[in-house]
C-alpha cells in the first residue's frame, strides 16, 4: 500500500492518509459529500437481522464524520449455488428496515457470486465542512464517552459456535442494530470535534489511531469502560475473535496496560461489529452529554480523558 500516492485536492477534506471512518469532498462553503463502503459476514443465522446490522455498521462510518447518510446501493457476495434468492431477499429487506428507519434511500447495487456469503452498503451522505467529527480532532483536556458497551466480537464469535445463551445473544443483537445517529448528534452538539466508531480495530486500536493523528495520549479507567452480559464469561472461556489479538500487536509499543489481566486488556481491543461512537468533549460538557446520551437509549460511560502525549493509551 506504500506505492499508493496519496489524492492531493483541495476539496478532499478528509482522504486515507488520517484513516477516517469515511471520506470528506467538499462541494462548497456549506455542503461537503461523506462518503464510504463497508460490508460483513454473517454474525447470526436470521438473514433480515444480518442485513439490519450490516446496515447500521456501513452507516456508521457516516455518523462518525458527523454526517447524516442520503443514499446507499447494497453490495452483495453470493453464494448462488447454495443459498437461495428468498434468503438474499431477506437480508436486503433487512437494509431497508434500517434505511426507512435513518432516513436515506437504497437506489440499488451490486451483486457477484462469492463462495462466503457477504452483504454492505456504499453509502454517501452529507455534512458541514466545518463541522466534522475526525480522528485528528481530540484534544487534551476532554473527556471519552463511548456511547455503546463492548463486547459484540466475543459474543459473536460464541454465537457461531453456539455457544452464547439467547438472552445473551438478544442484547448483542439490540446493541448491533442501534444507528449512531443520535450519539453523533449529541457529539456535535456538545462540541465534539475528534470521533470515531469502534468496529474491527476495537476500542484500543480506533482509539490509538485517532490519538496518533490528533498528536495526543488518553487514560483509560477501565473500571468505567461497559460490556455487554457475560462478556468477560465467554472470553475466559477462550470465544475471543482473531482479530483482538492483531489490534493488540499494533499497539503494543504504544500501550500501558498497568495492572490488567490479559483478558481484560483483550476485551478493550474486541473486535466489534457495529459499535458505538467514541468521542470527546470538553469536561464541563461530560457529564451533560452522557445524560442526554442515556436518555436517548444507550448504554454509554465516560471511560477516559485525553491527555498531552503522542498517541499512548494508559489503563488505569
Amino acid at each position: 500500500m506504500r506505492r499508493l500516492t496519496p489524492t492531493k485536492n483541495p476539496d478532499l477534506l478528509i482522504g486515507a492518509v488520517t484513516g477516517d471512518d469515511a471520506a470528506v469532498w467538499r462541494l462548497d462553503d456549506d455542503r461537503a459529500l461523506v462518503v464510504t463502503a463497508d460490508f460483513i459476514t454473517p454474525v447470526v443465522d436470521d438473514p433480515r437481522t444480518w442485513g439490519q446490522v450490516a446496515a447500521v455498521n456501513a452507516v456508521s462510518d457516516v455518523y462518525a464524520m458527523g454526517g447524516k447518510p442520503l443514499l446507499a446501493l447494497n453490495l452483495v457476495g453470493w453464494n448462488s449455488a447454495e443459498l437461495s434468492t428468498d434468503l438474499l431477499a431477506e437480508v436486503l429487506l433487512g437494509a431497508q428496515d434500517i434505511a426507512e428507519q435513518a432516513g436515506f434511500v437504497i437506489a440499488g447495487g451490486h451483486t457477484v457470486d462469492d463462495p462466503e456469503p457477504k452483504f454492505g452498503l456504499a453509502v454517501v451522505g452529507q455534512a458541514h465542512p466545518e463541522q466534522l467529527l475526525t480522528n485528528a480532532g481530540f484534544h487534551a483536556g476532554q473527556k471519552l464517552l463511548l456511547s455503546k458497551p463492548l463486547g459484540v466480537g466475543v459474543i459473536t464469535t460464541a454465537i457461531k459456535s453456539g455457544a452464547a445463551p439467547e438472552e445473551v445473544m438478544k442484547e448483542a443483537m439490540e446493541s448491533m442494530v442501534l444507528l449512531n445517529d443520535k450519539a453523533s448528534e449529541i457529539a456535535l452538539k456538545s462540541g465534539a470535534t475528534g470521533a470515531t466508531d469502534v468496529t474491527g480495530f476495537g476500542l484500543l486500536g480506533h482509539l490509538g489511531r485517532a490519538l496518533e493523528e490528533s498528536g495526543v495520549g488518553a487514560q483509560i479507567h477501565t473500571e468505567n469502560v461497559l460490556f455487554l452480559p457475560e462478556t468477560h464469561k465467554l472470553a475466559e472461556e477462550g470465544f475471543i475473535p482473531g482479530g483482538s489479538q492483531r489490534n493488540l500487536e499494533w499497539l503494543s509499543d504504544r500501550l500501558d496496560v498497568g495492572e490488567c489481566t490479559e483478558i481484560e486488556v483483550l476485551l478493550l481491543a474486541d473486535a466489534q461489529t457495529s459499535g458505538g461512537l467514541l468521542f470527546g468533549v470538553d469536561e464541563n460538557k461530560a457529564s451533560d452529554a452522557l445524560d442526554e446520551l442515556t436518555a436517548s437509549g444507550h448504554s454509554a460511560s465516560i471511560i477516559g480523558s485525553v491527555i498531552d502525549g503522542d498517541g499512548e493509551i494508559i489503563l488505569k
